[in-house]
């Protein structure tokens, strides 16, 4: 619980003009779980962009006045937001928008460079000038300069991906072209569908391309661009196949909404099966099974179907609170746990309780929603992690902290189960990662700090997506 995804993209590509702005809005409505500090829509219509950006929800930025003021246009472009550094205000919103000598662009990021520090610097030296914290706005700087030498917006993010390191997801615009680009090592998602009327849709995950009535097509592959424009598709490969896959598997165990499809892997069911790993390699004699919502669920339905035994209800969560809800005084008596959360004394009152959830950061959420269900009547708590013990920082684009932040890098299993008041906890293995991501190459380096590139200054990233 606590981690954070940092953003979603979203792209539609259409050979007529159309409300491709209230497609955008159901698009990000979907890829809502992916950030909720800020989002924006930026459409183009016959060349000229309009934008919306704010701090806020989808629905709170994006009222039927807001989106009614954006015209209809053949492209647009959009985002939704959650920084992990850096300042929360609204001049870090996505899409950025960039004038330049050869015509307007927006771009959508979803990742983090790990080389942002010194791409930073050397642009500044030659004259650049920020207007944010954010490693988005470096990797417009770079394609810019690109631009000015090359004779198309493609051939310049091209030679930009030659000076980008690290995780990044893009989605940019032109007057005249939509554009969509993955890493080399495909760290973080991206795929594009079709509407029943031709409309091109692109997205961080496949959820939201349900949502607008897309059908999938397929993932844009790591190092693969892919551009919309003049009525075609081309497939640009350049790139493709010079790193090994390093796909973020903890996209399998949180981030992704369930009911995604990543490159080629049900996310659904690779929490079911972690689940099903975490029974085999745990076991343990209780009545109830139960997920810590919303993210434990899936991988209790597979703790439940493995042991044979009863998953419940164990918990009521509070809909209506979100991330930004005001949080209490240090001394005072209320906690955000029991403010999300109340456990269901009905379910676990006398009974010996499997709580299943992802991740264990620093400790202390774990250790209130054990004494939630301990308050509640449960006589034993069994605690069953998902993913394997973060030891490290990520670097691209995961709200992960700092070593000392995190309690598993400071204190031994035996150590953290007393300290969260569990009765046994058990951590996914490490080993069984690859049968999460089905097969294929994927990073873990928060688990075991073997990074797929080099580690940014000072061991720490300065800047944002």
């Amino acid at each position: 619980m606590s981690l954070h995804e940092e953003c979603g993209v979203f792209g539609v590509y259409s050979d007529k003009r159309m409300d491709v702005a209230g497609l955008s809005y159901y698009g990000l409505y979907a890829l809502q779980h992916r950030g909720q500090e800020s989002c924006g829509i930026v459409v183009n219509d016959d060349r000229v962009f309009y934008s919306h950006k704010d701090l806020g929800l989808v629905s709170e930025v994006f009222s039927p006045e807001i989106l009614a003021k954006l015209p209809e246009g053949r492209m647009a472009v959009s985002h939704v937001r959650y920084g992990t550094t850096g300042a929360n205000n609204r001049s870090n919103c996505q899409p950025i928008e960039v004038n330049h000598r050869k015509g307007r662009m927006a771009v959508a990021h979803n990742g983090n460079l790990s080389n942002a520090a010194e791409l930073r610097e050397a642009l500044e030296l030659k004259g650049a000038i920020f207007h944010t914290t954010s490693d988005t706005e470096i990797i417009a700087y770079i394609i810019t300069e690109e631009r000015l030498s090359s004779s198309s917006i493609e051939e310049a993010i091209e030679k930009a991906m030659n000076s980008l390191e690290g995780a990044y997801s893009l989605i940019i615009m032109s007057p005249q072209k939509l554009i969509c680009v993955r890493d080399p090592h495909g760290f973080r998602p991206l795929c594009y569908g079709r509407t029943e009327d031709g409309t091109y849709v692109a997205a961080s995950e496949s959820c939201a391309l349900t949502a607008v009535g897309a059908e999938f097509i397929r993932d844009i592959e790591p190092g693969e661009m892919l551009v919309f424009g003049n009525g075609e598709l081309r497939s640009i490969k350049t790139h493709m196949n010079k790193q090994e896959k390093k796909f973020c598997v903890f996209e399998y165990i949180y981030f992704a909404r369930p009911d995604s499809k990543i490159d080629g892997v049900s996310v659904h069911a690779s929490r079911v099966h972690a689940g099903e790993i975490l029974a085999e390699e745990y076991p343990v004699d209780a009545d109830i099974v139960v997920g810590a919502p919303d993210s434990g669920l899936d991988a209790a339905l597979g703790f439940s179907r493995k042991s044979g035994i009863p998953f419940g209800l164990g918990f009521i969560k509070n809909k209506y609170v979100g991330r930004t809800f005001i949080s209490p005084t240090k001394g005072g008596r209320m906690d955000g746990v029991r403010i999300k959360l109340a456990a269901l004394e009905e379910s676990v009152k006398g009974r010996r309780v499997v709580l299943v959830d992802d991740s264990i950061v620093r400790g202390t959420t774990m250790e209130r929603v054990v004494r939630l269900l301990k308050e509640a009547g449960a006589t034993e708590v069994h605690v069953r992690i998902s993913s394997p013990p973060f030891l490290h920082p990520c670097y691209y684009g995961t709200d992960v902290d700092s070593e000392e932040n995190l309690v598993a890098a400071n204190h031994k299993i035996p150590e953290i189960c007393e300290m969260i008041g569990a009765d046994s906890l058990g951590y996914f293995p490490e080993s069984r990662l690859n049968e999460l991501a089905g097969g294929q190459g994927f990073c873990s380096a928060c688990f075991n700090g073997r990074y797929p590139t080099k580690v940014p200054l000072q061991g720490k990233n300065l800047f944002e997506n």
